[in-house]
Formats: C-alpha cells, sequence, structure tokens
C-alpha cells in the first residue's frame, strides 16, 4: 500500500500544477491587455507577502531558526532567480508566444534540473541499477513528448474556431516568436537554479511558510525598485479591469503564497530533481484550459505528447521512489548490524 509520505509531495505537485497552468492563462490575458511584467511580479510577490506574513508568525513561532547574515543572503539570492528574473523572463516570453507554448518550453526545467545537479553531487545516477536507467529514460522520455508537443500538429481532434489562435498567427512576427522561446528556455534554466538553490535553503532555514514571505518580500521590492527605475510613467501601477485585478491576486496568493509554500515543502520532502519531474504535467494542463477557455484546437501531436510526458513521468517517479526504498533498506539494515555489533563490545 502506498504510504502517505509518498501521496503528500504528489499531491501538493499536482496542485502546484494546476495553481501554475491557470495562472498562466490568466496572465496571457492580463499581458495582452497592457499589464507591464515587472509590475505584475512586484504587485504580486507584495500581495504573495502580505497573504503569507501572519501565517508564517503563528504557525512557526516557536520553530523558526535565527536569522542571520547567511540566510538573508540565500533568500536575497532565491528571490533574485525565482521570482524576479525566472518570472519576468516567463512573462516576457509568454507576451511574445501562447499559454500552451509557455508551458510546453517548461517541460524542459526537470531536464535542466537534472543535469545541474548530477556535476554538482546533488543528484546520483548509476547507470548500473533499474532506477538510474529508469531516471535517465523518463527524463528523456517526457522531453521527447514536449519536443513533440512543440514540433508536431497533427489532425485536429476538435473543431472550434480559433480566434485567438488566428490572432497570433497574423500580428505575431516569427522573430518575435523565436525570442519568446528563447526567454522561455532561459527561464527554465534559472529556474532549475533556484530550484537547487531552494533545497540548500530548506536545510539551512527549515521554516518552508515563512522563508516563502521572506521571500515575496524581498522580490517584491526588487522589482518595484526595477519597475521605477525602467518605468517613468506611474500609470503602469494602475490595474485596468477585473482581469488585471484578478490575475494579481490569484498570482499573489495562489502561486507566490500557496503554490510556492507547496513546492519549497516538496523540495524540502523529495528533492529538486522529484520537484521538477511534476513540471511537464502544467502543460497538459494549460492545453486543456486553452482549449475550454481560450478555445485553442486540440491536437494529436499534443494527446500523444501528453502521453509521452505522462509515461516519463511516471519513470522518473518510479525511478526516485526505487532508490529510497533501497536508501531506506540499507539504513535499516545498516542499524541491526550495528545492534548485533553492541552486546559483543
Amino acid at each position: 500500500m502506498v504510504s502517505m509520505e509518498l501521496l503528500m509531495p504528489v499531491a501538493a505537485m499536482l496542485a502546484f500544477d494546476i495553481l501554475f497552468a491557470l495562472m498562466t492563462v490568466l496572465v496571457k490575458k492580463a499581458l495582452d491587455g497592457g499589464l507591464n511584467p515587472v509590475v505584475l511580479i512586484a504587485l504580486r510577490q507584495f500581495v504573495a507577502a502580505v497573504f503569507l506574513a501572519p501565517i508564517a508568525y503563528f504557525r512557526e513561532r516557536a520553530a523558526r531558526p535565527k536569522f542571520t547574515k547567511e540566510i538573508f543572503a540565500y533568500l536575497f539570492m532565491s528571490a533574485l532567480l525565482g521570482a524576479l528574473f525566472a518570472q519576468y523572463l516567463f512573462f516576457l516570453g509568454l507576451s511574445y508566444t501562447t499559454a500552451t507554448l509557455a508551458a510546453t518550453v517548461s517541460n524542459m526545467t526537470p531536464v535542466f534540473t537534472f543535469l545541474i545537479a548530477v556535476p554538482l553531487r546533488l543528484e546520483t545516477v548509476d547507470v548500473r541499477s533499474k532506477a538510474g536507467v529508469a531516471k535517465i529514460a523518463g527524463t528523456l522520455l517526457s522531453v521527447g513528448g514536449a519536443t513533440l508537443l512543440s514540433l508536431y500538429k497533427g489532425a485536429a481532434l476538435t473543431h472550434i474556431t480559433s480566434s485567438a489562435q488566428e490572432h497570433i498567427t497574423t500580428t505575431t512576427s516569427k522573430g518575435r516568436w523565436m525570442l519568446g522561446s528563447a526567454l522561455l528556455l532561459v527561464n527554465c534554466i534559472t529556474f532549475a537554479f533556484w530550484m537547487l538553490l531552494q533545497g540548500k535553503l530548506t536545510k539551512k532555514y527549515p521554516a518552508v511558510i515563512s522563508s516563502t514571505a521572506f521571500m515575496a518580500l524581498i522580490s517584491s521590492l526588487q522589482a518595484g525598485a526595477l519597475a521605477l527605475t525602467t518605468q517613468r510613467h506611474l500609470s503602469v501601477w494602475l490595474l485596468r479591469g477585473t482581469t488585471q485585478i484578478a490575475t494579481v491576486l490569484f498570482a499573489g496568493v495562489g502561486v507566490s503564497g500557496i503554490g510556492y509554500v507547496l513546492m519549497t515543502w516538496c523540495i524540502e520532502k523529495r528533492g529538486p530533481v522529484f520537484t521538477a519531474g511534476f513540471l511537464p504535467l502544467i502543460q497538459i494542463i494549460a492545453a486543456v484550459l486553452d482549449l475550454f477557455i481560450l478555445h485553442e484546437q486540440l491536437y494529436l501531436g499534443s494527446v500523444v505528447g501528453a502521453a509521452l510526458v505522462i509515461g516519463g513521468l511516471y519513470l522518473l517517479l518510479w525511478g526516485k521512489s526505487k532508490e529510497a526504498s533501497s536508501a531506506s533498506l540499507l539504513s535499516a539494515k545498516g542499524a541491526e548490524e550495528e545492534r548485533e555489533k553492541q552486546p559483543n563490545l
């Protein structure tokens, strides 16, 4: 029977994927409506800080570690990488492309996380074991599915007239589309580094809600300073319409608040590679939302690619689970041998 210790991180990452996919669709609408990306980051992070601060104060008041200069440096870099740079690159790339493409390119994050973690010795791979082969094969299979989603459409499985897609095709130049794709790719690399940094931060500062609240506040100040130096008109700070207000609130509370707490907790419990392995599911959820909200067509390539992504994700998780089980057995065996030796001393 599957234990709750395994199910809880899975449920946490599934919840994060749903929240992030919903935010992607909302942000795309808000950016198309003229909302500045840096202003969006500053406002959503401020909302997240206000939302998390009282929760962190009362829930982690007794368990919160001492706030040192080293912890501040970690939080400052975490805010800079994960909240400011990664979000800005993602939002800017999203404004040049579509919600589906943005979520598709994000599928490369597990690969970059895995490739960066291995030489840094944050992740081990034993190619002689079934678990190691499964992790490699799962990562490659997920990338193959993501590539198929990006390059192959196939026959349309739905018959929806997509005015949004027609608008993109006629108004978005090839250069802007390629630039947006490149920005989304750099976002994946930045986000991979952030996840590895979070893995170290959670060991030094295990108060997850407090660290997320501090990161949100610091990144809000960083984005605010950047917006004030690059935007001469204060009118960019005004939210126009229900969509922009809803986007800021949902992105702040739902993703920067609840979502980042769930992700940071999952990184602490199961590691950055396990956590990154769930990110490809965002593309599948975003495709469903695009179908029903943005009314984009569903193609055969999307269905086949999604199946490959799920298959690769299953292999990656199986490999991680197998490794965890083996490590637990070795630990238990070592403890038992120590107990057997003690009477003979």
